[in-house]
């Protein structure tokens, strides 16, 4: 019996799909306390994402060290300082900065 072949846009397509879907229960588990349940979510769409090279969407954030999905109010700390965004884990105290030099400039 020989293995089924699909084509690199089924695989792509496949994985973002199923990424769309583990994010989605991730920021629910969030949402309802089941921290666990989040970052075993998170965890499997990146692995997903690595086997079919498809990226995470951009409105997703997630804590690249304990992989728990950043929700500013809930989880996380956001803080505007000179020309950066700093958002900080509560879980385990990383903080990610992202430059926000070109909303300044208009």
């Amino acid at each position: 019996m020989s293995k089924r072949h699909l084509s690199r846009n089924t695989v792509t397509a496949i994985g973002d799909e199923r990424i769309r879907i583990l994010i989605g229960l991730s920021e629910q588990a969030v949402r309802n306390g089941e921290d666990d349940h989040a970052i075993r979510y998170v965890s499997l769409a990146k692995r997903i994402g690595m086997k079919t090279r498809t990226k995470f969407p951009e409105e997703f954030r997630y804590c690249k060290k304990c992989f728990m999905p950043m929700m500013p109010g809930i989880n996380c700390k956001v803080r505007l300082t000179d020309r950066k965004v700093v958002s900080a884990c509560a879980r385990c105290g990383t903080v990610k900065r992202m430059p926000y030099l070109r909303e300044q400039l208009k």
